[in-house]
């Protein structure tokens, strides 16, 4: 009997220690986001493929990350919508702004270690807004409204103390777009910007 008390005991003990540091964990995070740059050739205009450029950039992201037990959490991503610059062969097209709220579903392979690892998969939407681009002696340009893709993660978390965290994360999100003339809609390329985005940040676990 008294060994089957231990024993259930010893069972309790990483339940209790992940109810004390609590269920959602809230991290800040700086982002570097380093798009793809893969995009369709236009031979009309003598456009190789791969030549439309989007502008890399650091911003910064808040997510926060539900554990549903000891490995399964779910984790929303957020920041506010992005400005880009976008160049054509060295040339100034113009910008545009996304917002690319991400939610992945993660196994973390070390609950209760100091160094806890895990590995994510989910989906991401991305809206894309005041799009400000046009090719000289062609015409203003046009990006969809929207782009619907897949999203991979893996990152750490280090404990600094009983509910503080170090992150270190890695994300591949799969974003697309058909390039349209303005006027008529009439499809000029597709753009892979396909980024990842590498981050570092705290997190706290409520």
């Amino acid at each position: 009997m008294k060994r089957q008390i231990g024993l259930a005991l010893l069972m309790l003990v990483p339940v209790a220690a992940q109810a004390e540091e609590g269920r959602l964990m809230v991290r800040v995070r700086a982002v570097h986001i380093s798009p793809a740059d893969k995009s369709e050739a236009i031979p009309a205009l003598g456009v190789p493929a791969d030549a439309i450029d989007v502008s890399s950039k650091t911003i910064p992201e808040v997510d926060f990350t539900y554990f549903f037990g000891r490995n399964l959490a779910a984790e929303l991503i957020l920041t506010y919508p992005q400005k880009h610059d976008v160049e054509l062969s060295g040339t100034p097209l113009g910008s545009f702004k996304h917002l690319p709220p991400t939610l992945t579903l993660q196994y973390h392979f070390a609950p209760e270690g100091v160094f806890r690892p895990y590995l994510g998969a989910g989906v991401n939407l991305t809206l894309i807004s005041d799009v400000n681009l046009a090719v000289p002696g062609v015409g203003e340009l046009d990006l969809e409204d929207s782009s619907f893709g897949m999203a991979g993660q893996a990152g750490c978390d280090v404990k600094l103390g009983q509910k503080l965290f170090l992150n270190a994360d890695v994300k591949y999100v799969a974003i697309r777009s058909d390039v349209t003339l303005a006027a008529s809609g009439q499809k000029v390329t597709a753009v892979k910007v396909d980024p990842w985005l590498i981050g570092f940040g705290l997190g706290y676990r409520f």
